[in-house]
């Protein structure tokens, strides 16, 4: 039987904390080993508690969840973070995933969304939510026009380069799944629709990781977001 994941809740409030805690201690995929009330208090518990998984309050008095997530993430670049928060603001879930959190929950979502969604965390195969994605996208496309007179400047050998330090070796099925995984598709909704099994995609997404240097699917999915590899309408 595997060993469940080690948890570490960060919140100010304590019967936040306690709310976060009665939901992931439900069944024997999560143990919460740490509980912490600011992102500075998070910092120091890392190499003491050594959690696998973090639940990261978005606002916090002093360090604040984004904050701290860049911090820990800078040291610890092994642990999965998912931020946490009331708001489903496109820019806040942009701004998570460049401090490179691994999810964002709302906490009014029901607690058996909670479970599913940090066991698909847990184990690589969370999917962002659609709406959520497309959210994501046209974020990044707004942003992306603010700083577009900055793009026009540089050479076209420069962009060049970076096409091929980021593409180069992915083959046209893999970019067909990393565009399917950037739409916040599941895997068995991308075999179904290319004609694959899940084994087979689950194999695809391990060697476009590996290709891209990347850790984890939201990593993909901003990747694909920045590169324009998925149309925001």
């Amino acid at each position: 039987m595997n060993q469940p994941f080690r948890v570490m809740l960060v919140d100010d409030h304590k019967h936040a904390r306690q709310g976060m805690r009665e939901i992931v201690s439900e069944g024997d995929d999560f143990a919460v080993v740490a509980e912490a009330a600011s992102g500075e208090e998070a910092l120091e518990l890392m190499q003491r508690a050594a959690p696998e998984l973090i639940l990261m309050d978005i606002s916090m008095p002093g360090m604040g969840g984004l904050e701290a997530a860049k911090a820990i993430k800078s040291a610890y670049p092994e642990v999965k973070i998912v931020i946490v928060t009331v708001s489903d603001d496109p820019a806040h879930l942009f701004e998570a995933l460049k401090k490179g959190a691994q999810g964002y929950l709302l906490k009014n979502l029901n607690p058996s969304a909670w479970r599913e969604y940090l066991r698909a965390i847990a184990y690589d195969e969370a999917p962002l939510n659609p709406d959520l994605a497309l959210s994501i996208l046209r974020e990044f496309a707004a942003r992306s026009q603010g700083s577009e007179s900055a793009l026009k400047g540089r050479s076209v050998h420069a962009q060049e380069q970076d096409d091929g330090l980021y593409r180069e070796g992915l083959t046209q099925r893999e970019k067909q799944i990393l565009q399917e995984v950037a739409r916040g598709r599941k895997n068995r909704e991308i075999a179904s629709e290319l004609g694959l099994s899940e084994h087979t995609v689950k194999n695809h997404l391990k060697n476009i990781l590996q290709k891209l240097h990347l850790d984890n699917r939201v990593q993909l999915t901003r990747y694909a977001y920045e590169r324009g590899m998925v149309d925001p309408e």
